[in-house]
């Protein structure tokens, strides 16, 4: 799950990670009852929350002087969505107090996947370029999962930072990198995150120091244990729908192109991610990621009704493609809640491939025949009767 910048925020002050002063805000620059009532005063800055990063060189992280020019920043700031956040919906706007006079440095800690370990990465400076030219970085690598091994490990790490131009400023980076490191691992572990990364840490000049901007990634799995990220999509699941999709329909569903042509109807997460491969290999536009549980193919179609009903969002769909490598299910049930899924979601009118292994494929063809749909075992010819309805034959 990654968090908008506004909800890590909320949810690292809880481990006691300082953070400026901000609230949320919608289009128009008015807190809704997610955020706090209290408007920063003096200067601050307004954030566009999205899903990524590359928000600041793209112009959506803008300085203001007065509540008013907030207001106006946030108003042009929406009205440029599309260029600003790189494809992404902008779901709302956080407003925070300006940070002056501090030195810009870097804290992260991520899972590495393939190894399993946890790594530390520290560097002294901070700000946009620092994932881009690595400057000053310093990694440390560990396996073990325990809060007082990691602070060590940062410790350590910070001690091996390259020295800033100013002995003071070194020092008071170096304390407070030190500082910041128990509440950071007490986060990274309680929330179960694959990532935190705080950059810019601000480094005030008395020696304290504040989480600028953060970027917090946790695992989707974990959820079930994780009271606060379920109750965060109580309250804000249109910010995060694909999870509220999975936390309360038990399927993966993400729309991967809202300007995609080809709905997925797929079940098994890796040859759902190897079609949209393929797809895009071949210039065609998926329009969304989906894998949906066995148990969701079976008795009821239901799950089937949903997914279609998503579907129905994507405004440039023209074709929807079955890809079902069936083990225990039966493809002749499967057929005829899909027929029944059909029926159900009458907005879905499109024209439907399907590819389809697995025991009962003679009789899901013969029931899908009834509908004009006819079956491919082979993905690469089911791919080529997509391409051949989207791309009109040459002249």
């Amino acid at each position: 799950m990654f968090l908008l910048e506004h909800d890590a925020k909320r949810l690292l002050a809880g481990y006691g990670v300082p953070v400026p002063p901000g609230l949320w805000t919608g289009p128009r620059g008015e807190p809704d009852a997610c955020g706090s009532d209290a408007w920063p005063p003096g200067a601050c800055i307004v954030k566009a929350q999205v899903s990524g990063g590359g928000r600041g060189r793209a112009g959506g992280v803008r300085r203001a002087q007065t509540r008013a020019q907030a207001v106006a920043e946030i108003g042009s700031i929406a009205g440029e969505e599309a260029r600003l956040s790189d494809g992404r919906r902008i779901e709302g706007f956080r407003v925070e107090a300006a940070v002056d006079g501090a030195i810009e440095a870097y804290f992260a800690l991520v899972i590495d996947a393939p190894s399993g370990r946890v790594r530390v990465i520290l560097s002294a400076q901070g700000g946009v370029d620092v994932e881009d030219t690595g400057s000053g970085q310093v990694v440390h690598e560990m396996s073990a999962l325990d809060t007082d091994a990691i602070v060590a490990a940062a410790e350590v790490a910070v001690q091996r930072l390259p020295a800033l131009l100013d002995p003071q400023a070194d020092a008071r980076v170096k304390t407070a990198l030190v500082r910041a490191a128990r509440p950071l691992v007490d986060a990274f572990l309680g929330l179960e995150a694959h990532l935190i990364e705080v950059n810019p840490l601000f480094v005030r000049p008395d020696g304290g120091w504040l989480a600028g901007d953060a970027k917090v990634v946790t695992d989707d799995s974990a959820l079930g244990r994780q009271a606060e990220l379920q109750a965060l999509l109580e309250r804000a699941a249109t910010r995060y729908p694909d999870v509220e999709r999975k936390w309360r329909h038990g399927c993966d569903y993400v729309v991967v192109d809202p300007q995609g042509e080809i709905g997925l109807l797929t079940t098994g997460a890796g040859l759902s991610m190897m079609l949209i491969d393929e797809l895009r290999a071949q210039g065609l536009r998926p329009y969304n990621f989906l894998d949906v549980r066995t148990g969701g193919l079976r008795g009821d179609p239901r799950r089937l009704i949903e997914v279609l009903q998503w579907m129905t969002a994507g405004t440039r769909l023209r074709v929807l493609l079955v890809n079902i490598f069936a083990g225990i299910t039966d493809l002749a049930e499967f057929a005829g809640l899909l027929g029944r899924a059909l029926d159900a979601v009458p907005a879905l009118r499109v024209p439907v491939v399907a590819r389809l292994v697995g025991p009962g494929l003679d009789a899901a063809r013969a029931q899908l025949a009834t509908r004009g749909i006819g079956v491919e075992t082979d993905l690469e010819r089911a791919v080529d009767r997509v391409r051949a309805l989207l791309v009109p034959p040459r002249a």
